[in-house]
């Protein structure tokens, strides 16, 4: 079958009826990443079962080989794709890197190449020359590793020396939880492991911290958040990473604008594999949904969510631990009957794009009223047309477009192409729900 066409702009489809649907979701991206740079960094083999199938994952696999890593397909259950078996070699240096978009492998891979003995360079799209790189920089050199840059962003060397002392850093993780766990995914392999303190105005996206540390516990590895007064802190021994045969969970932020299209026009969507238990941020959508009107259950594996459509109350809601689910929650405040107010939310200026203005332009061109904040966005009822829907090359101001586009026709998506980074399938996925 011929690759769809995302070269022309996608015109988001109108809902004609109340939803009915059940989705099946690709892995997360999130916890995809996370495991193939352990895997890469163990003690042996690990098989990851329905691991995302993406540009970000491709990405970060393909680091992870250029480092020394072994990664091979291998038969999968058929839904999304094969198995990835890694086999973990001796880091190693003489690569150039291209980090495309994906903040995982800009952040991840940086400290990983430490490792190494000789440089790495590091590179990616326009977009990611944009995305703040200072803490990973002054996280290397504050270990030790000596890292050849212009500017405190891509593009950028790491001169490895083969090892790397640790101990304890403090960093300002303001900008990115990322930063915190870059360091944290590989100071086990530190000499000393390391101790690592937070000190910064906010620590945004704080499950992910929490995932990163499940993650290595899940390993074998000593990682543990410490007591601290004055900011956050962390410790992680030195030590073996064992390797796991590991089911990854689907992405539950991916499931953000499915869910929220109940809420948008009525119904009901069941989405399957919802874990009982997870470190992901998208666990927190049943709650943040509820202000909408919408209804939640989990029960054997599934969560369904329900709504009655019609009009969309108004909120406000701080999302400070889940920015990556904002742009979903601001779509929902364009279609809204009362003023919709998101904050917490300064961070993600820094992400793909800048979303904020990313999406308070974007509301204002199909004639939304939106207005920045100094840490969010506020948008009040208005009128909405169809029109352009520029996505900047972020898969999750694009997915925001096609919410608001069930209930407003001709929003024309520049560039829905841009989900590949996290669900390639998700023209396709959206019209099978909307079926």
């Amino acid at each position: 079958m011929p690759a769809p066409d995302h070269s022309r702009p996608w015109t988001a489809p109108t809902a004609t009826a109340r939803l009915d649907a059940r989705v099946q979701l690709p892995g997360s991206k999130s916890l995809t990443n996370r495991a193939l740079l352990l895997a890469a960094l163990a003690d042996g083999p690990s098989t990851l079962h329905r691991p995302l199938r993406s540009r970000d994952a491709s990405i970060m696999a393909a680091g992870l080989r250029a480092l020394g890593a072994d990664i091979r397909e291998a038969p999968g259950d058929g839904l999304f794709g094969p198995d990835l078996v890694v086999t973990p070699g001796q880091v190693v240096g003489g690569a150039a890197i291209d980090c495309g978009l994906a903040g995982t492998a800009m952040r991840f891979l940086p400290i990983m190449a430490a490792l190494g003995d000789g440089p790495v360079a590091f590179d990616g799209d326009p977009h990611a020359r944009e995305r703040p790189m200072d803490q990973t920089i002054a996280a290397l050199r504050g270990l030790g590793v000596e890292v050849e840059a212009d500017a405190p962003r891509l593009p950028f060397t790491v001169h490895g020396a083969g090892r790397v002392r640790g101990g304890e850093l403090t960093i300002d993780a303001s900008a990115s939880s990322q930063f915190v766990s870059a360091l944290l995914l590989v100071a086990a392999r530190f000499d000393e492991g390391l101790t690592l303190h937070h000190r910064g105005s906010r620590l945004p996206s704080l499950p992910h911290i929490e995932m990163t540390l499940e993650a290595l516990r899940q390993r074998g590895v000593d990682a543990r958040s410490l007591e601290a007064d004055d900011g956050a802190s962390w410790r992680v021994e030195p030590g073996p990473i064992a390797p796991l045969d590991e089911q990854i969970e689907p992405d539950l932020s991916n499931a953000a604008p499915f869910l929220a299209a109940v809420v948008a026009v009525g119904g009901r969507v069941v989405l399957d594999g919802w874990p009982a238990r997870t470190t992901q941020v998208g666990r927190l959508l049943p709650e943040l949904l509820a202000p909408f009107g919408a209804t939640s259950r989990v029960a054997d594996g599934t969560l369904t969510v329900e709504a009655i459509g019609g009009e969309i109350p108004g909120a406000t809601l701080d999302l400070r631990a889940a920015g990556e689910l904002a742009p979903t929650i601001v779509a929902l405040g364009a279609l809204a009957s009362a003023p919709v107010e998101v904050t917490g939310i300064g961070h993600i200026r820094g992400h793909e794009t800048d979303r904020i203005r990313a999406l308070v332009d974007d509301i204002v061109a199909i004639g939304g009223a939106a207005t920045a904040l100094p840490d969010g966005i506020r948008v009040e009822p208005a009128p909405l047309t169809g029109g352009p829907w520029g996505a900047y090359a972020d898969h999750r101001i694009a997915t925001a477009g096609a919410v608001i586009g069930l209930r407003v026709p001709g929003v024309e998506i520049d560039d829905i192409g841009a989900t590949a980074k996290t669900i390639p399938e998700f023209p396709e996925l959206w019209a099978a729900m909307l079926a």
